[in-house]
């Protein structure tokens, strides 16, 4: 079969959009049912190992965050981003090296706690179990070993990821007009280090629903450094609302995707 030019530039652009959203991994719900608002596993991943990185002997070599099996869930509030996890208990799984240089039980209660503490306190997500797998036991000095998390440990599961690369319903044109002033009104939200844009085009998008009626904001953002993912991701959520309301009345939701965050 003869590719047509200009065919090979579009499946290369797709195939790199894929492998984004894969390393995206699972939106996860922070907060509860009504706080309306995600973080990417990606990038609770990676504030999770800053921590484990802290632990000595300790090298973490994968680490997911999912629903925790057989644990209620519950219908969000607003509408979440496509293929979104539903409010409901998390589990971490990770596996890890350990040094020989301290016992293997205290070491496992030390970075189980640290898991589960982080991700409850400083991001806001309601974790309920830490499950470890020690892949290998070393030598050496114990500060000497630094946790890394595998790529692989991004991947979320391939129907979520094919869902979440569909093109977006709305919002994809310039961000101008009213739409440009709710991205403003978002930017200026203390703790928000800068909108982003890793599902679509637009870090935000305003749709327009008759079940139940009125309008739905999404909206993409980093976390500045020193801030609390979940407040900041309220208190956007608020801001929003107050300045649809006030161009259009009428009812209003907003959903917070959270992409980044900095210790």
């Amino acid at each position: 079969m003869v590719q047509k030019e200009g065919e090979r530039p579009v499946a290369e652009a797709w195939t790199q959009a894929v492998r984004h959203q894969l390393d995206l991994g699972r939106l996860l719900p922070l907060g509860g049912p009504d706080d309306g608002t995600w973080i990417t596993e990606q990038a609770a991943v990676r504030a999770l190992g800053r921590a484990a990185a802290e632990i000595p002997g300790v090298r973490v070599e994968t680490l997911r965050i999912g629903s925790a099996p057989l644990e209620p869930v519950s219908e969000p509030a607003v509408r979440p981003p496509v293929s979104a996890l539903p409010p409901g208990p998390l589990r971490i799984e990770a596996a890890f090296t350990a040094s020989l240089g301290q016992p293997l039980p205290q070491t496992a209660d030390q970075l189980r706690s640290t898991l589960l503490d982080l991700a409850a306190e400083a991001l806001g997500l309601t974790t309920t179990t830490a499950d470890l797998r020690v892949t290998d036991l070393h030598e050496g000095p114990e500060t000497a070993v630094r946790s890394r998390t595998s790529k692989g440990a991004m991947k979320p599961a391939p129907e979520a990821a094919a869902a979440r690369s569909s093109p977006p319903v709305a919002g994809t044109g310039p961000i101008s007009g009213s739409v440009g002033e709710l991205a403003d009104v978002a930017a200026a939200v203390p703790g928000v280090a800068r909108l982003t844009a890793v599902l679509g085009s637009h870090p935000i998008k305003v749709e327009h629903h008759d079940d139940p009626p009125g309008r739905h904001i999404q909206v993409q953002l980093a976390v500045a450094p020193g801030h609390h993912p979940l407040e900041v991701a309220r208190a956007v959520r608020a801001a929003l609302a107050e300045a649809a309301t006030s161009e259009t009345p009428g009812p209003v939701t907003a959903a917070v995707l959270v992409t980044e965050t900095a210790p």
